[in-house]
């Protein structure tokens, strides 16, 4: 039997008994959808890398180093830096928000804070996270069908099935417990991959005959050879992945069902001791990747990693560290339908439609939600041409436009207004699609920078107007 396979196999197997074994734990909403806030620093810390890197980390960065070199590490330093100020100055303050306004989701935290009673705030912003989480969710089964499709010849497609049925399976089944539990596997292995392929690619690149690195090549440019104006938009473009991380909701809720904030302390250096290493080991794997095989080796520069993973290493271990990839899609697609669902169940069903359902009833209620997100976003998956760096950083950028300046206005400007929220929440969406579908406007400014700044503009001259009346 194919060793890769048997490692595969063997990840996949551990994954499905955690959710198997979570299911008897999930009693009502709460508990499905943040393990009633009993889980402590570890736990939550890495189920937060875990999921905030997804298959973008694995399959996406070093594609993208790959193709246009050291002008991508700005995105790795840009990431690491979103992640040091979300668990320093987010972490705390939301833990105890979500405490005092008893919120078991964003959108519910957002709408009780200002005391909504017409759920307009609930409304869009469980419009905002159904629309851009499908996405997201796409490209993790996008990820999926790449990484089998390289390492086992399974058409595309097929490997898209296998993965979305594996990852709709054990979160119907175990909920957000099941979710953090298997996260915390997928974050060891992820690390594991993103440190050990590179450090074997050096020592093959030792002892290879470089001959795709010329002198003087752009590869080694920090701006990917571009000057003045057009090099420092490039730089700030690449920075920009790190205003996502104040508005994604998928790793928020990590904040806000961590036990208490005692324990985001703890949960900070875990959180630092996983990111810093993981990134740069991505971003030097692509960069490792053109030494070893050149840029143009590959049709899709995102086939990079599986392709080294079975080229470099003996097979049982290969398996392993492939799985790795699978880890990043499967820890994000979780953690995403599981935020779907509670927009869907929680904010929207039961709050808005008022539906005062049963505690079992809301529980299947959030499962179902679970099952039709995933059937979306696995039908986009297949008919999406997009790469999956590309659709993350959609995604990436409609929910931390949407999401990130309203929060920190929450936490940090007493002026904000629920008018102003609304302005910030719809600015940051609706600037997303547009800018990302002009070609003029995202070739000028990335769209993660663009619809971030316009909805902060926006959120502050809307509040101070309405803030008048």
């Amino acid at each position: 039997m194919n060793p890769i396979l048997i490692g595969l196999t063997l990840y996949l197997v551990v994954i499905l008994v955690i959710g198997l074994k979570s299911t008897d734990k999930n009693k009502t909403q709460s508990d499905f959808l943040i393990a009633d806030r009993k889980l402590g620093a570890w736990a939550i810390a890495l189920s937060e890398r875990a999921s905030g890197e997804s298959a973008w980390l694995l399959i996406g960065l070093p594609g993208a180093a790959l193709a246009v070199g050291f002008l991508e590490i700005w995105a790795a330093v840009g990431c690491i830096l979103g992640i040091i100020v979300s668990w320093l100055f987010i972490a705390a303050p939301l833990r105890k928000l979500a405490g005092q306004y008893d919120s078991m989701t964003l959108p519910d935290l957002i709408a009780n804070y200002f005391n909504d009673e017409t759920k307009t705030l609930r409304i869009i912003s469980s419009l905002i996270i159904t629309f851009f989480f499908t996405f997201y969710v796409a490209a993790q089964f996008n990820a999926a069908g790449k990484v089998l499709n390289v390492t086992f010849g399974i058409p595309q497609l097929t490997g898209m099935f296998i993965g979305a049925g594996i990852i709709l399976l054990y979160t119907i089944l175990g909920g957000f417990r099941a979710v953090v539990w298997t996260d915390m596997v997928q974050a060891l292995i992820m690390f594991s991959t993103l440190i050990i392929l590179p450090i074997v690619g050096l020592f093959e690149l030792a002892q290879a005959d470089v001959k795709y690195l010329a002198a003087g090549s752009e590869i080694f440019s920090l701006t990917g050879g571009k000057t003045g104006v057009v090099a420092f938009v490039a730089v700030i473009g690449g920075l920009s992945w790190g205003l996502g991380y104040t508005g994604q909701p998928h790793l928020l809720a990590r904040f806000i069902a961590i036990r208490d904030t005692k324990e985001i302390k703890r949960g900070r250096i875990i959180a630092f001791t996983w990111a810093i290493p993981a990134f740069f080991g991505a971003f030097f794997m692509g960069i490792i990747g053109v030494a070893l095989y050149g840029a143009d080796k590959f049709t899709d520069p995102e086939f990079l990693m599986p392709f080294m993973a079975t080229s470099l290493l003996p097979g049982w271990i290969a398996g392993i560290l492939i799985s790795g990839a699978m880890a990043a899609m499967m820890s994000t697609a979780d953690s995403q339908l599981l935020v779907t669902a509670s927009a869907i169940s929680e904010d929207f069903i039961h709050k808005v439609a008022n539906r005062n359902l049963s505690p079992e009833k809301l529980l299947n209620v959030s499962r179902l939600a679970t099952i039709i997100v995933g059937i979306f976003a696995f039908v986009m998956a297949c008919t999406s041409t997009e790469l999956v760096f590309s659709l993350v950083s959609y995604a990436w950028s409609g929910l931390g436009a949407s999401f990130g300046p309203v929060l920190l206005g929450i936490i940090y400007w007493k002026k904000i207004t629920r008018e102003g929220a609304i302005a910030g929440l719809l600015t940051g969406s609706l600037s997303t699609i547009i800018w990302k579908n002009i070609d003029i406007l995202n070739d000028a400014v990335t769209e993660r920078l663009s619809s971030y700044l316009l909805a902060c503009l926006t959120i502050v001259g809307v509040s101070i107007i309405t803030s008048k009346k």
